[in-house]
């Protein structure tokens, strides 16, 4: 009978650890452009906790991740634009406090098959907004319709998902109002979708954040962009983000953190250690890491439990590192 007990105990045992493993779980979804920084996190991290911890990041874009977070569904939503009004309107509803913790900063990329040499010496927002522009849609459909010095050529585009944030993002910068396109162009909120069909036609153009380009350069070639007349094309690049000279395209990336999983031990751990390595990370796939500062910035807000946003809930364009930083310390 001991025995038997024995045997018993030891069953009950296996199945209260399996049980507490599989409750060690992050759950994060929400941005394309900020997969790459998280999922290299995750995976150091759960290498790090000799996978005691299950870290799940998903891809539902930005827009899809606020309405998780909003619903109390993850843990962590991945964003490359702040919050906006209605979003934080959705959480406040459903008394879901958040972190917003930026991470890393990004170069959204316009991008042409490598056969195009046209756009070699680069593109205005001027002439990116006649491309996708609301009024654009079955009416510009030839190059030479941009700009007559360019080929007599059917344009093909291809360009975010309406529930991605680099959508918003990109029709905020170069419209000059989020969520106004054409709609008459090949949307994904996977990037990977856009890189094949920019590869695959020579008369594409595309645009996506800047890990994707760099994993892709032989496939693809980045546009330089002109920001207004009389300023020089500047390409997408570590050194331009840096030095504030590649704009309106330059944007910081974020991490939500639902401030009620953070209670959670598995989710604190996994929040803290992206404080301390996601510089690192973020660098290893292609994107700018944050000054030092910025990261402690997080964690002090994290300690002193200070939850919201530092933005307005409006979409803005054209913010600086430095600008960032400062909008911090004020929080």
């Amino acid at each position: 009978m001991r025995a038997v007990q024995a045997v018993l105990a030891v069953l009950a045992s296996a199945l209260c650890a399996a049980a507490s493993a599989q409750g060690a779980l992050v759950k994060i979804d929400g941005s394309s452009t900020v997969y790459p920084v998280t999922e290299a996190v995750a995976e150091d991290f759960q290498k790090a906790e000799r996978n005691a911890i299950r870290v799940t990041v998903g891809i539902s874009g930005t827009g899809g991740g606020f309405k998780k977070l909003c619903r109390g569904e993850i843990d962590i939503s991945g964003a490359s634009r702040p919050i906006l009004k209605p979003e934080m309107a959705d959480c406040a509803k459903a008394g879901i406090d958040y972190y917003e913790l930026p991470v890393a900063f990004d170069a959204l990329t316009v991008v042409v098959n490598p056969k195009n040499s046209f756009l070699d010496k680069g593109v205005s927002v001027e002439q990116l907004k006649k491309l996708w522009e609301p009024g654009a849609q079955g009416k510009v459909t030839r190059w030479n319709q941009v700009d007559p010095s360019w080929p007599d050529a059917p344009i093909k585009l291809f360009g975010a998902g309406a529930d991605s944030g680099t959508f918003d993002y990109f029709t905020e910068a170069i419209v000059g109002k989020a969520k106004s396109s054409r709609g008459d162009y090949t949307a994904s909120e996977d990037d990977n979708v856009l890189v094949q069909g920019v590869q695959r036609d020579v008369n594409a153009i595309g645009y996506f954040g800047f890990a994707y380009y760099a994993e892709n350069q032989g496939k693809l070639k980045a546009v330089p962009i002109v920001e207004k007349a009389g300023k020089p094309a500047v390409k997408p690049s570590m050194e331009t983000v840096l030095n504030g000279s590649y704009q309106p395209l330059a944007r910081p990336i974020f991490i939500y953190v639902n401030a009620k999983s953070l209670e959670r031990a598995e989710v604190r751990k996994f929040v803290e250690y992206y404080m301390t390595h996601g510089a690192k990370l973020a660098k290893e796939v292609k994107y700018v890491p944050l000054p030092d500062k910025a990261y402690a910035l997080n964690r002090e807000h994290l300690a002193k439990g200070k939850k919201g946003t530092v933005f307005g809930g409006v979409p803005e364009v054209g913010v600086r590192i430095e600008d960032l930083l400062a909008r911090e310390a004020k929080l």
